[in-house]
């Protein structure tokens, strides 16, 4: 009895052999039990669905659905009022391409671009190098360079059209100074404006700029520091070699959000020069363009076209961004579904 009870078992728990043969050998369970083990794929789709579908919901009702209605009311000469009838076609896309302001505006744009990158991102990088050592009084300075960024829009170009108008309180302050010979008209000289834009651009956005990189600072483990001093590199070779390379993501989102936000530069454009000055003063964007002469003109079908050219030029380059400069940062964060 002993002898069938351990021939039986020594036949139940015996691998089976690589041709699948043999008396009594344990089968593989069928796929069909397997997917029962793993439960029902529509439990895991319901999950996803609920989880997700709020999301969707929102994103398709607020940013999918306004692109599809601008892009259909672009093809119209309509004034905002009861349903499109005048259908133009592609007419309103060739008016803004064909228009000398709205070239203007797209260099204006391209110009902002640039100079926010090469302004803000060095600084921005000296900054959080700085503060990110061990001084008196860091989170103090801390917080003053990161409260520009939180302050609306609103007050920073109330303040800032106040301050800089022709005999305002910066003139004043030059004239105390002895340097009156310096004055110029900040906001409306053609020579001289964009700077004035650019100067209160990166005074309003370098914090955030500065407190991305201090959360990038603080991934970077302190071992690598030490081991390159321990090695003999100097301070300005660790930051070269080590901290900048690893630095390198942050400054690429960086780098993208401050792109699509100088493309769609609207506000404080707006609110400090208006809609006649910008023009001529050289500090005109699309965004500024799209209201001048979409909504403030009665044409809310050529401003729908605006905008519609706008998002194209905004997702071009974020999709030209994100292929060939964000490629590696995306790939690298992949865990699954790489082979």
């Amino acid at each position: 009895m002993s002898d069938s009870q351990g021939d039986n078992t020594l036949t139940t728990t015996s691998p089976q052999g690589p041709s699948g043969a043999g008396d009594g050998a344990t089968t593989a369970p069928s796929p069909a039990l397997r997917g029962r083990r793993r439960g029902p794929d529509w439990r895991k789709r319901a999950e996803i669905a609920v989880l997700a579908g709020p999301a969707i919901l929102v994103f398709v009702s607020f940013v999918i659905l306004p692109v599809v209605m601008a892009a259909y009311y672009g093809f119209y000469r309509w004034n905002g009022y009861g349903p499109p009838q005048d259908f133009v076609g592609l007419g309103n896309y060739l008016t803004i391409l064909q228009d000398s302001d709205f070239h203007d505006a797209l260099l204006h744009n391209g110009f902002i671009v640039v100079l926010s990158l090469v302004l803000q991102g060095p600084a921005a990088i000296a900054l959080a190098l700085l503060l990110n050592q061990r001084m008196r009084g860091r989170s103090l300075i801390r917080v003053l360079i990161f409260v520009p960024y939180v302050i609306a829009e609103v007050i920073v170009g109330t303040g800032w059209s106040l301050m800089l108008r022709s005999g305002g309180a910066f003139d004043d302050v030059l004239e105390k100074l002895g340097l009156g010979s310096l004055s110029v008209d900040w906001l409306a000289d053609p020579d001289v404006a964009i700077w004035t834009l650019m100067a209160i651009i990166t005074w309003k956005y370098i914090g955030f700029a500065v407190i991305l990189f201090l959360a990038g600072l603080q991934s970077i483990p302190e071992e690598l520091f030490e081991a390159a001093a321990i090695d003999g590199a100097s301070y300005w070779k660790i930051q070269r070699r080590i901290t900048l390379p690893l630095l390198g993501p942050t400054i690429r989102i960086w780098a993208f959000l401050s792109i699509i936000g100088s493309l769609q530069l609207f506000d404080l454009v707006y609110i400090i020069w208006g809609q006649y000055v910008a023009p001529t003063a050289g500090t005109s964007t699309m965004a500024t363009y799209m209201v001048v002469n979409g909504r403030n003109a009665g044409s809310y079908g050529f401003g729908n076209a605006v905008a519609v050219v706008l998002f194209l030029i905004s997702l071009v380059i974020a999709l030209v961004y994100q292929r060939y400069v964000l490629r590696r940062d995306t790939e690298g964060a992949l865990t699954e579904g790489k082979k």
